[in-house]
């Protein structure tokens, strides 16, 4: 992704959600599979996932995702429901709830943003 500044220069901002690649156990995880499934189960808003280190695998795949309020999700949920839709080693390990997520001034997930609180 990237924006047109007045002069016309192009900057590079970051990478699309489904360019983005998890390495875990020598799988490969595009975020943006993980988190469309995530999306599916009633009362989501937004779910953002990533990687973090992880010293068996190489990354640990954590999902942090907002939910309506009134909304009872429990993180085991999310996982289970993961793990029945597509591949199990795709599961987050650990599944964050909250109420919202940050998004950038143009109305994307401000995926920096949610990396540095969740990590």
């Amino acid at each position: 992704v990237g924006r047109f500044d007045s002069h016309g220069n192009l900057t590079f901002v970051r990478r699309k959600a489904e360019k983005e690649l998890i390495k875990t156990g020598g799988e490969n995880v595009y975020p943006a599979e993980v988190e469309s499934v995530i999306a599916e189960l009633e009362g989501v808003l937004d779910a953002c996932v990533f990687g973090v280190p992880d010293p068996r695998w190489g990354e640990a795949i954590r999902a942090v995702v907002a939910v309506r309020p009134g909304t009872q999700l429990e993180p085991q949920q999310v996982i289970d429901h993961v793990g029945g839709r597509i591949a199990r080693f795709k599961r987050p390990q650990k599944v964050v709830i909250t109420d919202s997520l940050p998004h950038t001034e143009h109305g994307d997930l401000d995926r920096a943003a949610v990396r540095k609180r969740w990590s």
